[in-house]
């Protein structure tokens, strides 16, 4: 049984786009404390750092990417990690809507992912 190794340029695509994923959250969380806090704060320079360097990464992602596919990814992850980030540090709640309605985000990123071609 063989398996393919995908190639170096690949890996490194994939893993801007982690670098992506990450920093739009990390971003994204301090907009969150900024908005909540009222004023200028310090947050927003966090913020405005994360989210250029995850919109950096993205675009280094898509050189091995499909644009599709790889916005597709980091908008969702980042969705679903912003969620967890909201339940967690914010103290927000989840509807069973909101679940289902992220459920069906995640099967859909995991489609379009497994859809690429390699």
């Amino acid at each position: 049984m063989s398996r393919t190794v995908p190639a170096r340029g690949a890996l490194a695509a994939w893993a801007c786009l982690t670098v992506a994923i990450i920093a739009e959250v990390v971003g994204t969380s301090f907009m969150a404390h900024a908005a909540r806090d009222g004023g200028w704060s310090g947050y927003y320079l966090i913020m405005a750092g994360a989210l250029a360097l995850s919109y950096f990464f993205l675009a280094q992602s898509v050189r091995r990417i499909a644009v599709g596919v790889a916005y597709a990814v980091w908008e969702g992850l980042g969705l679903t990690l912003l969620t967890v980030v909201g339940l967690t540090v914010f103290g927000e709640s989840l509807s069973l809507q909101q679940l289902a309605g992220l459920m069906l985000a995640v099967a859909g990123i995991v489609c379009v992912t497994l859809g690429e071609a390699h």
